[in-house]
């Protein structure tokens, strides 16, 4: 079982983002914790307003909103009632046992897994301590509950089951064959936290693999002059279709200004695995002065890398950008180098006018690749210092900077 504990300002963006996945259908409510009532019964407003209520006894914190997932492995079934216990006992062992709180149970993943939802106020308007829950608590709790219940075990598996979590949600978005807003979502929040990318058009290199585009609206425009941006499907040829989706309505919120904080720290995070997207564009010309554009793109693709060619309205190639899924960085070429550019490198390619759609691709990255540990905690612990609303307490690294800085700021809440 693997348990990620996180924390916000705002009960009401987790609540609604758990009740949304069960308009979708995607997500039922299974249990309630002091709410007074049958969980079927329960109308969103009873809920948002039995939060508030232990909410508004404590008006000087400001993390007064807990979101908490328990994930468990692809083999392991269960029925309501074994989630429930689990959740019981889960809170129970972390101090959130006579909390109110509600379970939700999510089917939009291969492996099982339910989503808790509550409030680190107590009755008495006192908090409960987030300080290293992840790290302590909860990590407690779940080597307790392993042995009780019979689990799959984290430990060795650690690694390759949050990889899991965060990408088995991601299908192939084709437009009017999958529910159009959930494709979307799930494409954006694995590209969006997993990539390493500079820049929009980078962006839309990695989501280009599942048919989604991030989209700023046309030169001029009321979006694109407020900085709006919906994010949106595409057919094999780029072109837009259907209907977009707002950023700000996509759990995480991918806005532009949560994008351009990522620019400048994904710039530093990608540096060390463009020497191996250099090796793997080398090795695919062979030592020969010209390939085609099928060997080359093919060469690649053995390789994990996805490449992009930009082409305008007449068909021209202005750009190229790769994308390497095995380490997830993007890159545009000229980036690399001069030889990487866009025209030495389409200079050396033939069969140039054949379209991409024609070139066998996969380019839907392989999710049960591992990810390199340390650079992964490196990333989780400097977005946690950038993206306030959401804080994973599961790092201790992220804890820690949490306490230097209430010091700083000489008050206790």
């Amino acid at each position: 079982m693997v348990a990620k504990v996180n924390s916000g300002q705002n009960i009401l963006g987790i609540l609604n983002y758990n009740e949304n996945k069960v308009k979708e259908g995607v997500a039922k409510c299974i249990h309630e914790n002091q709410f007074g009532c049958n969980v079927d019964k329960l109308t969103f407003r009873e809920k948002l307003k039995t939060f508030q209520g232990y909410i508004q006894r404590n008006h000087r914190v400001t993390t007064k909103a807990v979101h908490i997932s328990l994930n468990f492995d692809p083999s392991e079934k269960f029925e309501k009632e074994t989630l429930n216990a689990i959740a019981l006992k889960y809170m129970d062992k972390i101090g959130f046992g006579n909390q109110p709180y509600l379970v939700y149970e999510h089917f939009d993943a291969a492996h099982p897994h339910i989503h808790i939802v509550t409030t680190n106020i107590q009755a008495d308007g006192r908090r409960i301590s987030l300080y290293n829950i992840g790290r302590n608590q909860s990590e407690t709790a779940r080597k307790e509950l392993e042995k009780e219940f019979g689990l799959v075990r984290a430990e060795g598996r650690k690694v390759k089951q949050e990889a899991t979590v965060n990408a088995i949600d991601v299908k192939r978005a084709v437009y009017g064959k999958l529910e159009t807003k959930r494709s979307i979502s799930n494409a954006v929040r694995f590209v969006t936290k997993n990539y390493k990318y500079t820049s929009i058009p980078e962006l839309n290199a990695a989501l280009r693999q599942y048919n989604v585009m991030a989209d700023l609206g046309k030169e001029g425009s009321q979006m694109n002059l407020n900085k709006g941006l919906l994010y949106r499907l595409v057919n094999e040829d780029g072109k837009k279709v259907g209907v977009g989706i707002k950023a700000s309505t996509i759990y995480g919120k991918p806005t532009i200004s949560f994008l351009e904080k990522q620019f400048k720290l994904n710039d530093v995070l990608r540096r060390p695995y463009k020497e191996r997207l250099i090796r793997c564009i080398d090795n695919a010309f062979k030592n020969r002065d010209s390939i085609s554009k099928r060997s080359f793109v093919q060469s690649l693709n053995q390789e994990g890398v996805f490449v992009l060619f930009r082409q305008n309205e007449e068909g021209r190639i202005y750009g190229i950008t790769f994308v390497d899924n095995k380490t997830k960085v993007v890159f545009n070429g000229s980036d690399l180098g001069k030889l990487y550019g866009a025209k030495t490198i389409t200079d050396r390619l033939t069969n140039l006018s054949k379209p991409d759609s024609a070139i066998s691709q996969s380019p839907v990255p392989t999710h049960g690749e591992k990810l390199d540990h340390t650079e992964s905690q490196i990333e989780e612990t400097i977005k946690d210092l950038i993206t306030a609303k959401q804080i994973d307490y599961s790092s201790p690294d992220s804890a820690m900077k949490r306490r230097r800085k209430k010091k700083r700021r000489g008050r206790s809440i």
